[in-house]
């Protein structure tokens, strides 16, 4: 008996040494694009997972890459914690205010929940901006240190890369991993019809609550990735609009796909960066290309990959059954 590998599984571990060795030449700039990418993608794949997989609908993701990216500036600059401490501290403390932050979602559903999560995005950039204190204020955290893990520097950006490379692959299987679990299954029926899956016997409260906490760890995980690549946050990249950037790039690359995010995070990070070559208009380029791909495939580029699959599945099976025709008409004639 064969066992067949799992398509995202399969393109994980493909991919991830195509791309150890692929960004080898790049100058700082163009190992700085695609580690943003890597990062962007795990904090893409906790809103995936709330969204595109528990049917949660979440405008916080933001502030949660904001909460981790904080956490690691002021743990390892002010105290002098090792990353590997604050990288887990970010981690937990994300988890813990998604853990709170998913209660109004057992009271209030659809875009009532949009609204809560959008305020509390609001509020963290507030206290970033307002709480100097803590945070620097507008002034911000500089010359926030780069890991140095089992003695290896990763100053420089092609090991920096790599490292963010491997935490990303790590990620991602333990992502692959809890959406095959019974906890996977939980989501999505909580996605589909909530009041069905109570009936089945499956913990609402527990799931939804859960949904959220992991999916805001998974933020706060790309942000302690976040600080030490740009060495410098203030509040800027944590404001309300991110959290938009982020809904787009879960849905444009595919919501509930689990490849999804990195499709996406390419379409919103990388392509803005690549689009630099028609001077003044690569904002406008890229928001046609956007506004393109919404109006083609509202159900993301990888859903609009399913159909296509599925149409060409149709095709052969059709095919398959008016090749075999003549044969049955013939044998029923006999």
């Amino acid at each position: 008996m064969t066992t067949r590998l799992d398509p995202n599984l399969a393109v994980i571990l493909l991919a991830a040494p195509i791309l150890w060795f692929a960004p080898a030449g790049f100058k700082a700039y163009g190992l700085y694009v695609v580690s943003l990418w890597l990062v962007m993608s795990i904090a893409a794949m906790g809103l995936n997972l709330t969204l595109g997989y528990a049917g949660l609908k979440s405008l916080a993701q933001a502030g949660f890459i904001g909460i981790g990216a904080y956490t690691t500036a002021i743990l390892t600059k002010t105290f002098g914690v090792s990353w590997p401490l604050a990288f887990l501290a970010s981690g937990a403390l994300s988890f813990a205010v998604g853990v709170v932050l998913g209660f109004p979602a057992l009271r209030v559903k659809f875009h009532y929940l949009a609204f809560v999560t959008l305020a509390f995005a609001m509020f963290v950039f507030l206290v970033a901006r307002n709480e100097e204190w803590l945070t620097g204020g507008v002034y911000g955290f500089s010359n926030i240190p780069r890991p140095v893990i089992f003695g290896l520097d990763l100053s420089r950006a092609l090991p920096f890369y790599r490292f963010v490379l491997v935490v990303t692959v790590v990620l991602s299987l333990a992502m692959w991993w809890l959406l095959r679990s019974p906890w996977g299954r939980a989501f999505l029926a909580l996605r589909e019809n909530w009041m069905r899956a109570a009936s089945l016997g499956v913990d609402i409260r527990t799931y939804t609550l859960m949904a959220f906490a992991i999916g805001s760890a998974w933020g706060g995980f790309a942000g302690a990735l976040y600080a030490p690549l740009v060495e410098f946050i203030d509040p800027a990249p944590f404001a309300i609009s991110a959290s938009f950037v982020m809904l787009l790039t879960v849905v444009v690359g595919g919501s509930g796909f689990f490849l999804g995010p990195f499709v996406g995070a390419f379409l919103s990070f990388v392509l803005p960066e690549l689009l630099r070559v028609t001077g003044g208009w690569y904002l406008v380029v890229y928001a046609s290309v956007v506004l393109v791909l919404l109006v083609i495939c509202p159900t993301g580029i990888l859903g609009l990959v399913e159909r296509a699959r599925d149409r060409l599945s149709q095709r052969r099976a059709a095919a398959l059954r008016d090749a075999a025709r003549p044969m049955l008409e013939g044998s029923e004639a006999r």
